[in-house]
């Protein structure tokens, strides 16, 4: 498949039916901080993973900025973004949406974290990992019983995000087809 056919291809076969699932898987996650769900629907291009590339087909659209770090800002991702959304590629200071790995995300401070007025008007974060798992940083606050564990890559500077409440970053960690996130209202510490 040439680059330009990748970019018309992998979609949601049936959006109305796969956005609304989707959505409800994120919406799950974002609810229920550290549990895992399925994210399917979406065939993004290389190195994009199907959660994430799912991800942006349901949040994004002409209204949401997003920035591409690393190894995932390439033609043929924001060919594909830019049909199957419209949305518009911003500055990492300016983006609503910041797609990559950890690595090429950190350093945190450049992103948007919302203002006193308006803490809504901060960052999300689709950070792509190799595997999502139960196990690692502790996480508690709203949506946890008690506590969860999850594989998160730097607990100490996503506790540091956490402790700008109600100002923060909103996270979300894909690895193949699940997704798992961490609201800003979720404290989170490295495990013993």
């Amino acid at each position: 498949m040439t680059s330009d056919q990748q970019s018309f291809a992998g979609g949601f076969a049936s959006p109305a039916h796969d956005s609304a699932r989707a959505f409800r898987s994120i919406m799950n996650a974002m609810a229920r901080p550290g549990s895992i769900e399925p994210l399917l629907g979406g065939q993004p291009p290389t190195p994009v993973s199907v959660a994430a590339g799912t991800l942006i087909l349901t949040l994004c659209d002409p209204d949401t900025s997003i920035a591409l770090k690393g190894e995932h800002d390439t033609v043929s991702v924001r060919n594909w973004i830019t049909f199957h959304t419209s949305a518009p590629f911003a500055a990492e200071g300016e983006a609503d949406f910041v797609l990559g790995t950890w690595e090429a995300i950190v350093p945190l401070a450049p992103y948007k974290v919302g203002t006193a007025e308006y803490p809504d008007r901060s960052a999300t974060l689709i950070v792509e990992q190799a595997e999502l798992a139960a196990a690692g940083a502790v996480l508690r606050g709203p949506g946890i019983k008690t506590q969860a564990s999850l594989n998160l890559p730097d607990a100490v500077a996503l506790e540091a995000n956490h402790a700008q409440f109600p100002l923060g970053l909103d996270c979300f960690f894909c690895a193949a087809d699940k997704v798992a996130a961490l609201p800003r209202s979720t404290r989170c510490e490295e495990a013993a």
